[in-house]
C-alpha cells in the first residue's frame, strides 16, 4: 500500500469519517500479511492521537443485561454531548468459526444517534483475538475523536481479566435473585473489578437488589484493593427504567480523578502498553514457530510419539525448539 494510501485512512480517521474508520478496523482484523501491514503503518501514525479518551470495560454473566446496559449509557452519555464508541467481543463459534454479531439490533437507538459508534467483532475464538483486535481498533477510535471507549465483553473464560487489561476502568453486572448471590463468581473478578453494579433493580427485583448490594460490599472487604487510592463501590441499576446510570458514570469520573491525580492512570496505562507488547512477542513467537518449515514437517509425527509413549514431552518439545535454532 502506497503512502497516499495510509494518508487516506489517517485523514479519514482524524477527520471522523466513519466510512474510513470502518474500513480501517477492517485491515485490523484481517489475518492477511498484508493487510497487518497495513494496519500497523497507520496505527504508529494515528498513535500522538490517541490516549484521551476514558476506556471502560463492561462484563458480566449472560442473561445480566449488559447490551441494554451499554445502550441505556450511552444513550445517556450522548445527549451529554460525548461521542461514544461501543466495541462488542463476540463470542466465536468454535466449530464454524461464525459470531453473534447482533449487538448494533440489540442497540437500536444508540446504533442511529450521531455520536455513536457500534462495532462488533469476532473474538476468533482466541484471547489473543479479543486483545490485538480490541486494543488496536480502541486506538483507532481515540484518534478518531471518540471521548469514551466501551468494550463489552461476553463474560465467558477469561475474557474478562483481558478486557481489564486494556481499560482504565473494569465494571462487573451482577443479578440480584437468582439463588445464592456469591455463588459461580471467580474471585479473580471481583479482584480486577473497580465497581460492581446490580442491575434490573426495578419492580420487585429492588428489594433483593439491595440485599445483593450488602452481599457483595461484604465479599470486598475481604480482598485487598488494586490501589489504596480507590475502594471499589457496589451499585444498583435498572437500564430498562435508566435509574442508577448517571451514578455509575460518577463512579467512572471519580475514579479517573482520583487516580490522574496522583499519576495512577498514567502508570497503569504505561504498564498496560508493556504488557501489550510482551503479549505480542509470544504471540508473535508462537506464531513464528508454527509457520516454521522444519517444525510443520517434523510436528505431526513427534504428536504421534509423544500420544503413543515412544518419545516423552519433554524430548519432544525441546526438540522442536531445536529446529528453531538451526535456522
Amino acid at each position: 500500500m502506497t503512502v497516499q494510501d495510509i494518508r487516506f485512512y489517517v485523514e479519514g480517521v482524524r477527520s471522523g469519517n466513519r466510512r474510513v474508520l470502518s474500513k480501517a478496523i477492517t485491515l485490523i482484523e484481517s489475518s492477511l500479511p498484508a493487510h497487518q501491514d497495513t494496519s500497523k503503518e497507520i496505527l504508529d501514525t494515528l498513535l500522538p492521537f490517541t490516549g484521551k479518551a476514558v476506556r471502560l470495560g463492561v462484563t458480566g454473566v449472560p442473561g445480566v443485561g449488559k447490551s441494554t446496559f451499554v445502550e441505556s449509557l450511552g444513550m445517556m452519555l450522548t445527549n451529554m454531548g460525548k461521542k461514544v464508541a461501543v466495541l462488542a467481543v463476540d463470542p466465536s463459534s468454535t466449530r464454524s468459526g461464525g459470531s453473534l454479531l447482533a449487538d448494533k439490533t440489540r442497540m437500536e437507538k444508540l446504533a442511529v444517534q450521531d455520536g455513536a459508534f457500534i462495532r462488533p467483532s469476532p473474538s476468533g475464538g482466541t484471547l489473543g483475538g479479543v486483545a490485538r483486535k480490541t486494543r488496536e481498533t480502541m486506538l483507532i477510535c481515540e484518534a478518531a475523536g471518540f471521548d469514551v471507549i466501551i468494550v463489552e465483553t461476553v463474560g465467558v473464560g477469561q475474557s474478562e481479566t483481558t478486557v481489564a487489561s486494556m481499560v482504565d476502568f473494569f465494571l462487573v453486572l451482577m443479578l440480584a435473585g437468582a439463588g445464592d448471590q456469591l455463588q459461580g463468581i471467580k474471585k479473580g473478578v471481583l479482584e480486577i473489578a473497580d465497581a460492581i453494579a446490580i442491575n434490573k433493580a426495578d419492580g420487585d427485583n429492588i428489594q433483593k437488589a439491595e440485599q445483593a448490594r450488602n452481599e457483595y460490599e461484604t465479599a470486598l472487604h475481604y480482598l485487598t484493593p488494586e490501589t489504596l487510592t480507590w475502594t471499589p463501590p457496589v451499585l444498583t441499576c435498572s437500564s430498562l427504567e435508566h435509574t442508577g446510570i448517571d451514578k455509575i458514570w460518577e463512579t467512572v469520573t471519580s475514579h479517573r480523578q482520583a487516580l490522574s491525580e496522583t499519576q495512577e492512570l498514567m502508570q497503569k496505562r504505561r504498564r498496560q502498553a508493556l504488557e501489550w507488547m510482551w503479549f505480542l512477542v509470544e504471540e508473535g513467537l508462537r506464531d513464528r514457530f508454527y509457520k516454521h518449515p522444519d517444525v510443520k514437517e517434523k510436528l505431526p509425527q513427534m504428536v504421534t510419539d509423544v500420544k503413543s509413549g515412544i518419545m516423552t514431552p519433554t524430548i519432544a518439545a525441546f526438540s522442536l525448539l531445536d529446529l528453531l535454532e538451526n535456522t
